[in-house]
């Protein structure tokens, strides 16, 4: 792994634990006293080779040390490489002290584990998962869920083409497929996201490597692992083909899962099985200032259960597209990318939650460009302008069941007509070093916001009322949206620094939340991504959500970045337009409740705290790590007084690590406390407390590397307290009694190979 400009590298091998759990945290430039690095878990240090550079045009202005654009040939050399860090935003305070980085070899020990992106994704302190299929979990930041996180997929902006969110953007990339990704919790910069409020997470895998001399390079790999619970099997695969100046890649996975059990020796868990597979094809060139990269991929998920929801996934295929170019001019950088995303979804009910048949069947797009540039003014003053574009659109329909009329035929229901959410999003952010402690960043941006929808039709005459009212109406909706970010850092010394940040963050209605029109309780118990069972309504009055965010992030570490450090991130969000929900009915079962969309005025606050810190160090016994991270959130909706649903209770995770040779073991602790602040509007179920022992180890021998664990070494029986609610355990016994929250998994025992050529 090799860094952008300034960002220096850490000082030996750090365990994969230690950087998603404890490391939290990103650099800036180097200076006499250099900020906190982003942590590279399991990647040895490495000197920068010498990179023969032929520029355009380059500029005779010199640079004092320490300033903002310095060492450019460090970025020709990582872009020499194909590393990640070559774009706009890869230095300075556009990697706030809030991001945590996770690379390949951090990822690589979970992958006998999950298959599911989004997990990975929830190592990093202040992410949660809301629970939903077993390749399709929503990530929540700082409390903030699913649309209000920004997700840039390759620098795609995909958009989850399901009524349920049953398909989001992490569901088309499999882990063992992730180069690096970047996750910013809170306060982010204007550079790296509009339309989202409470963060960013980066996922980057089309990150070509080329030779580094004459002469053709090959290398490969392929990887298969086995999880006992559930029977969960899947393989991996990679090739590469590469010149000093042209590279082809490929990469596939496979998995496939059933039903997995309970913890405790309880049964199975209802529709939690899957299917998935992802293969991406890449090509890429470069000279020695210009990076191009093309990437086709193709993810096919061909049933997917989801054991909080009234349906199930039973086909999913996509095509994705996605080019990029990356050139260093005489006056800067360039980054631009180009993205075109097509999904055809379909859902119904699978066997094992009820005999039954409701086909709803969705097309999705989203199409869109990026360009950004980092212009330095000056040896201290660096500008960084763009502008995005994303369109989406969307059909959603569910055709007539036989012998179903009225409830479900005679007709097509049209749930959203050639649906289409447009957005402009223009940027210029300004960052400034003071002197060798102080550093500032100034950003805004402007997102305009357009949406329509075409007129709808129910199944029957039963549904013409409703689809009357909204045909009467103007569907087209306007939204003219303002971000604001100031981040200033202040680094004392070279063993601590500072960041204070502020950022007024915006976020237009999705599709579902304006057009979902129907108020009969079957159409609305079709409408919702929140794993709840309760129907929703759409609202076309609905505004923007605005959440203005304040936080502190504190960090002490040792002067190599080896021995140890803890960082303290404390937030407060207050969101005007927060985008909740109005109770309208109860249904005829009373464990749920009918709502409509609605603004309300919500405040979230938390703390996320990680650290880490070497307990001993020698040749003989290696060296033996302890890593944590600690985080909590609390939400409230102020207008009623009610908890915010699933925010994650007090929650924590410390792992023990050990590296001696090819060795590389973990003993890990995962514990959260009872969730007892719920939503009750929701009718959100309280979970108790858990606590949760992980092992596994791994061994590397030559081109081969080995990987063993157990989950869940107690079976312990445990529910996640953003899981949801059983829907599926609870239809199939007949809607008795009132339903409970989704059971974990239980102890599973992984095994993986990977074989390298």
């Amino acid at each position: 792994m090799y860094r952008s400009s300034g960002a220096p590298l850490v000082c030996a091998s750090v365990v994969a634990i230690v950087a998603v759990t404890a490391s939290g945290q990103a650099s800036a430039q180097e200076n006499t006293a250099a900020p906190l690095p982003p942590v590279i878990v399991e990647q040895t240090a490495q000197p920068k080779k010498p990179v023969k550079k032929v520029a355009k045009k380059k500029s005779t202005a010199q640079e004092p040390s320490g300033a903002i654009g310095e060492d450019a040939d460090a970025d020709h050399a990582a872009m020499g490489h194909g590393a990640a860090d070559i774009g706009v935003g890869a230095k300075g305070l556009a990697v706030p002290l809030n991001t945590t980085r996770l690379d390949q070899t951090a990822i690589r020990s979970q992958l006998p584990s999950t298959s599911d992106t989004a997990q990975i994704m929830s190592r990093a302190p202040g992410v949660s998962i809301f629970g939903a299929g077993g390749v399709s979990s929503l990530p929540a930041i700082n409390g903030l869920n699913d649309d209000r996180v920004k997700i840039l997929l390759n620098g795609m902006v995909v958009t989850s083409a399901c009524s349920n969110h049953m398909n989001p953007p992490l569901s088309y990339i499999d882990p063992s497929q992730v180069v690096v990704a970047d996750v910013i919790a809170g306060v982010t910069p204007v550079s790296k996201g509009g339309d989202s409020l409470g963060g960013t997470i980066i996922v980057e895998s089309a990150v070509p490597q080329f030779a580094d001399g004459d002469g053709v390079r090959t290398a490969g790999s392929i990887s298969a692992f086995y999880h006992s619970n559930g029977d969960k099997i899947g393989t991996a695969a990679t090739a590469t083909a590469a010149t000093r100046n042209v590279s082809i890649g490929y990469a596939g996975a496979w998995t496939k899962a059933d039903n997995y059990e309970r913890g405790d020796d309880g049964g199975e868990v209802r529709s939690t099985l899957y299917q998935a597979s992802n293969h991406a094809l890449t090509f890429a060139a470069k000279d020695a200032d210009d990076l191009l990269i093309v990437q086709g991929t193709y993810a096919a998920i061909p049933y997917q259960g989801f054991v909080n929801q009234r349906m199930d996934m039973v086909d999913n295929e996509a095509w994705l597209l996605n080019a990029r170019y990356v050139g260093r001019f005489d006056w800067g950088l360039l980054d631009a990318r180009a993205f075109y995303h097509s999904t055809k979804h379909k859902m119904d009910i699978l066997e094992d939650k009820q005999p039954g048949h409701m086909p709803m069947y969705t097309d999705g797009t989203d199409a869109g460009y990026s360009v950004k540039a980092e212009i330095p003014l000056s040896g201290v003053d660096l500008l960084r302008v763009g502008s995005e574009f994303h369109h989406q659109g969307l059909d959603d329909w569910w055709p007539p069941v036989p012998n179903k009329a009225p409830m479900m035929g005679p007709d097509t229901f049209w749930n959203i007509n050639d649906g289409r959410r447009d957005r402009l999003g223009t940027f210029v952010e300004w960052e400034h070093r003071w002197d060798r402690a102080w550093s500032t960043l100034l950003g805004v941006r402007n997102d305009m916001v357009w949406m329509d929808t075409g007129d709808v039709v129910g199944y029957s005459m039963m549904y013409a009322a409703d689809a009357a009212a909204f045909n009467a109406k103007d569907h087209s909706r306007t939204d003219a949206n303002f971000d604001v970010t100031a981040l200033a850092r202040y680094e004392p010394s070279a063993t601590e620094i500072y960041e204070l940040g502020y950022a007024r963050k915006t976020r237009s209605p999705n599709l579902y939340e304006r057009y979902a029109w129907s108020s009969g309780n079957m159409a609305a118990n079709m409408i919702g991504w929140y794993g709840d069972a309760n129907g929703y309504i759409g609202n076309l009055d609905l505004e923007p959500e605005i959440a203005n965010t304040v936080s502190v992030t504190t960090g002490w570490h040792d002067r190599a970045h080896r021995e140890w450090a803890l960082h303290v991130t404390p937030y407060y969000t207050y969101v005007e337009d927060y985008i909740d929900a109005d109770f309208v009915a109860t249904q005829s079962n009373a464990n749920f409740v009918k709502l409509r969309f609605a603004n309300h005025d919500a405040r979230l606050y938390g703390v996320n705290v990680s650290g880490t810190t070497v307990l001993f160090e020698s040749r003989e016994s290696g060296r033996f790590d302890l890593s944590g991270v600690v985080g909590y959130v609390n939400g409230e909706n102020l207008d009623t007084g009610d908890s915010l649903y699933h925010m994650m209770p007090l929650n924590a995770r410390v792992a023990l690590q050990h590296r001696l040779g090819g060795w590389s073991s973990a003993l890990e602790l995962v514990a959260a406390s009872r969730k007892s602040d719920v939503n009750d509007l929701r009718n959100e179920p309280v979970t108790p407390g858990y606590a949760l022992v992980n092992m596994r180890t791994s061994y590397e021998w030559e081109n081969m590397r080995f990987d063993l664990g157990v989950d869940n070494l107690f079976d312990q029986l445990y529910y996640p307290p953003l899981g949801g609610v059983d829907w599926a355990d609870y239809k199939a016994g007949g809607q008795m009694g009132r339903i409970g929250a989704v059971p974990g998994e239980g102890r599973s025992f992984n095994a993986g190979v990977t074989v390298k050529f």
